[in-house]
C-alpha cells in the first residue's frame, strides 16, 4: 500500500492544508493511506483524534525569537525528538513525505530527506520562512501559495518550485441555502465574517467588541469567531439571529458561503479561502508574526485592490467602524474587491498538489 506521510500544525493555517492534501489524495488514490505527524501542543492533538486519521503527535517546542532563553533546552530535546521521528518513518515506511509547516515539519522532512524519501514543501507566506529556506534545498517539490514567494526562496531552488495556491476545500456554492437557514439570516443584510484564526484574536475581538456596543451590527448580521479562549469574554454580545459569537466557526465554508465581507488576520490560509470565494476583506496582520509575514502577505492583496490593509498599532474601534460602514454602505466597491480577490483565487490547489504527490511517488 502506498503511504504517504505529512508533516504540519501548530496552528490551523498549517493543519488545514495537510487535510486538504489528504482528502484530495484519497479522492485520486482511494486504496493509498496518509498518515500524519503533528505537534502535541498543536491544534492537531484535537482535531486529528476527532476526525479518526492515523497520527502521531510529537512533544515539539516553538522556536521562540523574542525570548531566546527560552531556546536553551531544544539540544536537550533534539536526540530525542529525532530518534521518535526515525522510528516514525521504519514504522510508516512512507512513499512520500509532505512538509506544510508548524513546529513539526522541518525536522521530518529533514529526517524523510536524508534517507533518500521523495520529499515536498508548501509555503503559504509571500515571504518564505526559515525552515521552506533551509529544506528548499532537499525537497523535490516546492508549491507556493502565491508568485511574490518565488523571490524569496534560495536561487538553486527555484526551478523546483511552482505556484499552486494554498490548498483548501474547494469552494461550494450550493451551501448557501443551508447556512442562512442555519444562522437565520434572511437575506436582506450584508455578512460580516469575523476570524482570528483557529486561536482567535483578542486585539481583534476587543475592536469588534467595541464596534458593536456602539451599534455596529445595526445594518449587518455577524458570524464572529473568538477562538476558544477568549470566547466567555464576548459571549453576552451573541444576539442571534443578527450576531453570533462563538468559539470556533465551524465549518468555515458554511460562514464563507453567506460572506458578503470579512475582518480578519493575514495568515495565508485565510487568504487563500477569501480568495477562493471571492470575499472582499479588511485585514489586521498579526504584529507579532515572524518575520512580520502577515504584513506582507497583507500588502499583497491590498496591492490587488482585493483587501483593506489596517495595521493593527494604532487602530481604533472607530477607525475600523468607518472602513466596515464604508464596505456595507457601498456594493460596488465589495463586487470590484471581490472580483479582485476571485482573480488570485487557486480553488483547484489541492488537486493540483495531489498530481504531484503522484509524480513525488512514480505514480
Amino acid at each position: 500500500m502506498t503511504t504517504i506521510l505529512l508533516a504540519g500544525g501548530g496552528t490551523g493555517g498549517h493543519l488545514m492544508p495537510a487535510l486538504a492534501i489528504a482528502r484530495a489524495i484519497g479522492e485520486r488514490h482511494p486504496d493509498w493511506r496518509c498518515v500524519f505527524a503533528g505537534a502535541e501542543r498543536g491544534v492537531e492533538a484535537r482535531v486529528l483524534p476527532e476526525r479518526g486519521v492515523p497520527h502521531q503527535l510529537f512533544p515539539f517546542q516553538p522556536i521562540h525569537r523574542h525570548r531566546p532563553w527560552r531556546n536553551l533546552a531544544w539540544p536537550f530535546r533534539i536526540r530525542r525528538l529525532i530518534s521518535a521521528i526515525d522510528a516514525m518513518l521504519d514504522r510508516e515506511s512512507p512513499d512520500a513525505v509532505i512538509g506544510t509547516g508548524g513546529y513539526v515539519s522541518g525536522p521530518v522532512v529533514f529526517r524523510a530527506a536524508s534517507r533518500g524519501i521523495p520529499t515536498g514543501i508548501i509555503e503559504l507566506d509571500v515571504r518564505p520562512g526559515i525552515a521552506t529556506r533551509w529544506l528548499a534545498g532537499r525537497a523535490r517539490e516546492i508549491w507556493l501559495a502565491v508568485p511574490e514567494s518565488l523571490d524569496g526562496l534560495p536561487v538553486n531552488a527555484r526551478s523546483r518550485a511552482r505556484v499552486t495556491g494554498a490548498p483548501i476545500v474547494a469552494p461550494d456554492s450550493a451551501r448557501r441555502d443551508a447556512a442562512m437557514l442555519q444562522y437565520g439570516f434572511r437575506g436582506d443584510r450584508p455578512v460580516v465574517v469575523v476570524t482570528g484564526g483557529s486561536q482567535g484574536a483578542r486585539a481583534i475581538n476587543e475592536l469588534v467588541a467595541e464596534w458593536l456596543r456602539a451599534g455596529g451590527a445595526d445594518h449587518a448580521d455577524i458570524i464572529w469567531g473568538t477562538g476558544a479562549t477568549t470566547h466567555h469574554t464576548f459571549a453576552h454580545l451573541h444576539r442571534p439571529p443578527h450576531v453570533h459569537v462563538v468559539p470556533f466557526i465551524d465549518p468555515m465554508a458554511a460562514a464563507w458561503s453567506v460572506a458578503d465581507l470579512c475582518v480578519a488576520r493575514a495568515g495565508m490560509m485565510t487568504i487563500a479561502e477569501l480568495c477562493a470565494w471571492g470575499i472582499p476583506s479588511i485585514l489586521i496582520p498579526l504584529p507579532s508574526a515572524a518575520a512580520d509575514h502577515q504584513t506582507h502577505n497583507a500588502r499583497a492583496l491590498a496591492a490587488v485592490g482585493a483587501a483593506v490593509w489596517l495595521p493593527q498599532a494604532g487602530l481604533s474601534a472607530e477607525q475600523l467602524g468607518e472602513e466596515l460602514r464604508a464596505l456595507l454602505d457601498d456594493a460596488e466597491r465589495r463586487r470590484r474587491m471581490a472580483d479582485a480577490a476571485r482573480a488570485r483565487g487557486r480553488p483547484g490547489a489541492a488537486a493540483e498538489i495531489a498530481e504531484r504527490v503522484d509524480v513525488l511517488v512514480g505514480a
